[in-house]
């Protein structure tokens, strides 16, 4: 049997596209300076 591949990690996701990971990459903050822009209630997860 294969098992679904989304497995859940809350510290794995922030890790890897929280707020702090977003501010430290210049692609990352223009990231989220797209998203603010668009008017988005929730930047990142």
């Amino acid at each position: 049997m294969t098992r679904r591949t989304f497995q859940p990690k809350t510290k794995k996701r922030m890790r890897k596209i929280g707020f702090l990971t977003r501010m430290k990459s210049s692609g990352g903050r223009a990231t989220i300076q797209r998203r603010r822009n668009k008017g988005r209630k929730k930047l990142t997860s």
